[in-house]
């Protein structure tokens, strides 16, 4: 959420920042709202203070003997327009708390407005793969090694589903291993959360409102809930309403989940296979840092993700995105984006995030200063590390051999039980 001391101050260029990620939108209405807000806050402390005053003359009044009738009226009165401009006020405050909510997080101020055709490439690491003879693409080839079996997957679960089979199942869980294992050397805390999460923690993550219908929602149950579409979702909630010890940030955390969400992709090219889908697996690193700690945060994450990328042996490049381009929620991100061989195409595999402090008010996620005593906003940063549903696609692809095989990268074939290549099975 953003700070509304931010609108007060300068609402045009809150204005010009929110154009940039593409969302117009006009404060009149809103700072209009505030300044009654003000005024009826003002108008309920003066009557309360008149009240305190007058009843203080009661003791005083009684021991001189004097009718205290006109007094007790006078509180009467005051009381009774003090609850009703209380409900007025609470009118206001949820009108600006719902417009507030709505409203996405500003970009950083070096972010170039638009949309993903201004996203800018800022780095290519390894050779573009080249193949002296006529490649497969991912689908071709986990169906002929005997990896994904995407026929009993769509007929078990429908479009969009498959399912990991014997060395592909292995390959998945080795992937997820590699990344855990990596996490856990650089002093992340692993967790393992709910998949069913409440309606509050996606307005925290900042998916909700706006987002509400791109969930799968679960009826019958109270409160009502829905299944996480990414372990985001979750670990930004874990210090919901909580104040932090300075000395315990930064927190970092990362998860393996299944993620779910709605949009399955369609019948494209680019999309085939698990490119796109309704569940995949991807382990998510999440960051509670200070305001000046958050910056290193980021480029810390950017460089996770990116070795994890690097240390499989994959070509790929970084993306700054357009300010148009990142999600509702974040302020700041950056792509970590594979190469696909058979459609010469970069997918997303990680993006890598920086939400400042919208998540933490949302949430009230503060921190006591140990200078000053008093509570502050920590930062939320998040990156994926990695999503296997474009990884193991990019392995297959990039790894592929002339006779159908597929090599193992190095770093996955202690997790594989030494297995070095993935061979077409015998029908």
């Amino acid at each position: 959420m953003i700070d509304i001391n931010r609108i007060r101050e300068n609402p045009e260029k809150i204005k010009e920042l929110l154009k940039r990620k593409l969302w117009d939108t006009d404060f009149t209405e809103l700072l209009k709202w505030d300044e009654e807000r003000k005024e009826k806050l003002k108008f309920v402390e003066d009557g309360k203070a008149e009240k305190n005053k007058l009843t203080s003359l009661v003791p005083q009044m009684k021991k001189n003997g004097e009718d205290v009738g006109p007094i007790f009226k006078q509180v009467k009165d005051i009381d009774a327009k003090i609850k009703d401009t209380e409900v007025e006020l609470a009118e206001l405050e949820n009108k600006i708390h719902d417009f507030l909510a709505e409203l996405p997080n500003t970009p950083d101020e070096d972010l170039v407005g638009g949309g993903k055709e201004n996203n800018k490439v800022i780095k290519v690491v390894n050779e573009k793969p080249v193949f002296n003879f006529k490649i497969k693409d991912h689908v071709e080839l986990a169906e002929s090694l005997g990896l994904v079996d995407y026929n009993r997957g769509a007929k078990i679960a429908g479009r969009g589903s498959w399912i990991y089979t014997n060395l592909g199942a292995r390959l998945e869980w080795a992937l997820i291993n590699f990344f855990i294992s990596e996490h856990l050397k650089d002093g992340y805390e692993m967790i393992l959360p709910p998949h069913l999460l409440s309606e509050e923690s996606g307005y925290v993550a900042g998916q909700f409102p706006k987002f509400k219908e791109d969930v799968f929602w679960l009826e019958g149950l109270e409160p009502k809930r829905f299944l996480l579409p990414t372990a985001e979702t979750a670990l930004v909630n874990l210090h919901r309403n909580e104040i932090l010890s300075e000395d315990d940030l930064p927190k970092k955390y990362f998860a393996y989940t299944p993620c779910y969400r709605r949009e399955a992709g369609s019948y494209r090219t680019e999309e085939r296979g698990m490119i796109r889908g309704y569940q995949f697996d991807k382990v998510e690193m999440v960051q509670y840092t200070k305001p000046d700690q958050s910056d290193a945060a980021f480029e810390e994450l950017v460089g996770k993700a990116e070795s994890l990328v690097a240390k499989l042996g994959l070509h790929y490049r970084v993306s700054k995105l357009a300010a148009g381009d990142i999600s509702h929620s974040m302020a700041r991100t950056y792509d970590i984006e594979v190469y696909i061989p058979s459609i010469d195409i970069y997918k997303e595999v990680s993006s890598a995030s920086n939400g400042r402090d919208y998540q933490a008010r949302r949430g009230m996620m503060r921190y006591r200063d140990k200078e000053t005593g008093k509570t502050k906003f920590v930062h939320t940063l998040n990156a994926s590390g990695l999503a296997t549903s474009r990884i193991f696609p990019a392995i297959l692809e990039q790894y592929q051999q002339e006779d159908g095989s597929v090599l193992v990268p190095e770093v996955l074939q202690p997790f594989m039980g030494g297995i070095k290549v993935l061979k077409p099975i015998k029908k």
